[in-house]
Formats: C-alpha cells, sequence, structure tokens
C-alpha cells in the first residue's frame, strides 16, 4: 500500500518501524522457542517421569513460571523506562533475554547433571521472562509515540506483529531441525535455533541502539513531567485502566497459547498428528498472522481500536466450540482451516490493537508503567497458566474438548465485559495528552466520592 504526501512515512519513522518490529521480534523468538520445544524435548531430557503426563505438566509449567515473574521484570523496566527513557531500556532487555536463550542451548540435560539441569532451566527461564517483562511495554510506546496522531493504530501493530513473526522463526527452526533422525534431533538439534540466536540479538541491539528517544518522552522530560516513582503515579490516577487492561489480557494472551503452544502437545499426543504436521500448521497460521497485523492496525485508525478489539472477541468466543470439534475430527485439511482462522484470522484484531489501546489509556510520564503493569499481569495469570489448565482439564475429562472450549468461552466473556468500559474517546486518535486529562480527571472524581 502506497502512501502519498503526509501520509508517507519518513526515513526516521521507517526506522523505527523497523527498531520495534525487529528487537520484538527477536525477544519472542527467544521466548516462544522454548515453549516449542517444551513439549517434544524438555519433558523428555530435563523432567523424565514414569508418567509422561507428569513430564508434560512439568515441563508447561517450567514454561508457565516465567510469566509470574514478567510483571516483576515489567516494573524494573518500567521504572528505568518512564524515569530514563525508552531507548537504553529495550537495549537492556533485549541483552537479557538473549544471553539466557543462549545459555539454555548449551545446558547439560538431566541424565548429566542431575537435578541441577531442571534448576538452572527454570532460572534461565526466569531471566526470559525479566527480560521479556520489560520488552513489550517499550516497544509498543516506541512505535505509539513517535506515530502521527492519526496512524497510532498502524504503527502500534508493528511490535505485536513481532509475536507471530517470533513464533514463525521459532517453530520452523524447530521444524527444520526435527527433520533430523529422532536421536539427533534431541542430542544436539534443537539446541541449534537457541546457540544462533545471539547473532539475531547482536543485530537487534546495533539497530536500537542507532535510533533516537521518542519525542513524546523528550517533550514530558523537557517540561518535568518525569515523576520519581511512576508505579504510584499508575495507581493513584490509572487504576481503573490497570484493572480493564488486566481483564482485555484473558483474549489477547490465553487463546493465543490455546492455539499455539497447547496446540503443539494436544496435536501430537492426544489427536494422533505427526509432529512436523502439527508444526507445519502453526507455521501457516502465524504467517496468515502476520499478514493481517498491519491492516488491523489500520482499520482501529479508521473505525477505532476498541471496535476492532471487540470484533475479534466475538468471533473467538463464537470459533471455540467449532474450533475445538474439527480438531478431534483429526483430519489434516480441518487442522490448518481452524489454525488459519482462530490463531491467523480473528486473533490478530486483538493482538494489533491491544498496545496502542491501552498506551492510549495511560499518561506519557508513567505510560511505559501503566501498559506494563496491565499487559504482564494479565500475561501471568491468563497466559502461562492456560497451557496447564488445559492440559490439567483434559487428564479430569479423560481428553474430552468439550471443558478446553469452555474455558476458551470464558476467557473471552471476561475480556468482553472489560473492555466494554473503555472510553470510546481513547480508541481513537486523540492527542495522547487528552486521555491523561480525562484519566485523572476520572480517578480523581471516584476516588473523592
Amino acid at each position: 500500500m502506497k502512501l502519498s504526501g503526509k501520509k508517507r512515512l519518513d526515513k526516521k519513522s521507517k526506522k523505527i518501524l523497523f527498531a520495534s518490529l525487529l528487537g520484538s521480534t527477536i525477544e519472542f523468538f527467544d521466548f516462544f522457542l522454548y515453549g516449542t520445544v517444551a513439549a517434544l524435548v524438555f519433558n523428555k531430557l530435563y523432567f523424565p517421569n514414569d508418567d509422561p503426563f507428569v513430564s508434560l505438566l512439568l515441563a508447561y509449567a517450567s514454561f508457565g513460571i516465567t510469566f509470574f515473574i514478567r510483571p516483576l521484570g515489567g516494573l524494573v523496566f518500567s521504572h528505568l523506562g518512564d524515569k530514563f527513557g525508552r531507548k537504553n531500556t529495550l537495549v537492556l532487555s533485549l541483552l537479557l533475554m538473549g544471553v539466557s536463550t543462549v545459555c539454555i542451548g548449551l545446558l547439560p540435560t538431566y541424565s548429566m547433571i542431575g537435578l541441577w539441569a531442571p534448576i538452572l532451566l527454570v532460572f534461565f527461564r526466569l531471566v526470559q521472562g525479566i527480560g521479556l517483562g520489560g520488552e513489550w511495554g517499550g516497544a509498543i510506546l516506541l512505535a505509539v509515540e513517535s506515530a502521527p496522531k492519526e496512524r497510532r493504530g498502524f504503527f502500534g501493530s508493528f511490535p505485536a506483529m513481532g509475536i507471530p513473526l517470533g513464533m514463525l522463526l521459532g517453530t520452523f527452526s524447530i521444524s527444520l531441525m526435527s527433520l533430523l533422525p529422532e536421536s539427533q534431533f534431541l542430542s544436539w538439534g534443537w539446541r541449534v535455533p537457541f546457540v544462533l540466536s545471539a547473532v539475531l540479538v547482536v543485530i537487534g541491539i546495533w539497530i536500537r541502539r542507532g535510533i533516537e528517544e521518542t519525542s513524546a518522552f523528550k517533550e514530558e522530560k523537557e517540561k518535568g513531567n518525569v515523576v520519581k516513582i511512576p508505579l504510584f503515579e499508575t495507581i493513584r490516577y490509572h487504576w481503573k485502566a490497570v484493572l480493564i487492561s488486566l481483564g482485555a489480557k484473558c483474549v489477547e494472551v490465553g487463546p493465543f497459547y490455546l492455539f499455539s503452544t497447547f496446540f503443539i502437545s494436544y496435536a501430537t499426543e492426544t489427536q494422533g498428528f505427526p509432529r512436523t504436521t502439527a508444526l507445519n500448521v502453526i507455521t501457516v497460521a502465524t504467517i496468515v498472522t502476520a499478514i493481517c497485523m498491519p491492516f488491523m492496525g489500520m482499520l482501529s485508525d479508521k473505525i477505532g481500536r476498541k471496535r476492532v478489539f471487540l470484533i475479534g472477541t466475538i468471533g473467538i468466543t463464537l470459533f471455540a466450540f467449532p474450533y475445538f470439534y474439527l480438531f478431534s475430527l483429526q483430519s489434516t485439511p480441518w487442522l490448518y482451516f481452524i489454525s488459519i482462522v482462530g490463531l491467523g484470522i480473528l486473533w490478530p484484531p486483538i493482538a494489533a490493537t491491544i498496545g496502542t489501546m491501552f498506551t492510549e489509556m495511560f499518561s506519557t510520564n508513567v505510560g511505559y508503567t501503566g501498559i506494563t503493569l496491565g499487559y504482564q499481569t494479565g500475561s501471568a495469570l491468563f497466559g502461562g497458566t492456560a497451557p496447564m489448565i488445559a492440559t490439567i482439564l483434559m487428564g479430569t475429562y479423560n481428553n474430552s474438548w468439550v471443558p478446553l472450549a469452555s474455558f476458551l468461552v470464558f476467557l473471552c466473556i471476561a475480556s468482553l465485559i472489560s473492555v466494554l468500559f473503555v472510553r470510546n474517546s481513547q480508541s481513537k486518535s486523540i492527542p495522547l495528552s487528552e486521555n491523561r486529562k480525562i484519566n485523572e480527571k476520572d480517578s480523581e472524581n471516584q476516588i473523592s466520592g
């Protein structure tokens, strides 16, 4: 799509979009690489158990525990980001993620060092969580605060595009390595993507160090609006927005991990699909997801973030039972269909708009803290636990898919109710400073009332 006149992106804007997209892609590649391998390798090499169900549950627990450390990492990085700027904070988060990912790729197995293997694996996974906790909020702000007000939705969709692209790289790399004989894949093949991620991290850090600080943050700093403790300011003036963002995260993060991480083990272990088929399906679906992201961002600039978000939420709600029913038919064409529709088409309206919508709910001087607090806490409660809850539901109800679909609907309804409280004015292209006045006025009235 070509742009002309004032709408054409200048060199600086293109560089910022590329930096936010690349950094986000690398971080989520490192993060999702673990989730992909958890159900294929870690349950065998790091959490061995006579019961395969217990091994898988432990592997998912090591995947999910990271989500509970992400809010802590988010608070640390968001405090730095709101006080000292977005740019350097993002460089540090990327470095932390990269080092921990390479260490996982070099980690000896349980058969080599015994109990230290799962302990160190969980430790490095927690370090990944701290790094990712500071990534998302900063990447969104980097894009949105640098965008023209009429194009914030489009700019905000680029960091979100890093989620499917990161998963795409992770899934593709494991799919490529899985072509090796099983013994070689388990011995060394799975390690290759983890170790080679160091190259991507170095490139990402180099690019991020070359961009400028966002104009919105520099303006706040020049005005003397930088607060001493952004967390206190957020809780005082934006507590309602934090609660709304917490509820909105249900449908963004829960279904995503059901459609991706849980999908792999459910397809291979329960439904009997080959590993390569499951990975190829996710690869195709995430390509569709990445393509849809910027178009959903542009649509939100036209009709508002709230409307686009609700379209996706209602769509997943209606598709939840058909998704798992068609899954149970054990047909490869249907497997591609449900993944492309669920992950590729219905999820992007949510993921592409949630970052910009959150940004417009908080003032610039606490923007990093505000959107990170709701986003990462929601990820901890509804993201990392989703595969574990789904696995427990299967074990409790004899592999029935009905509880899984019901759980998915529950997540959607929780977000639907939360987002209904988002002010329409906050999901359109109005100055961020105006949203600050609206939020602060509302909060003061509610506190005094």
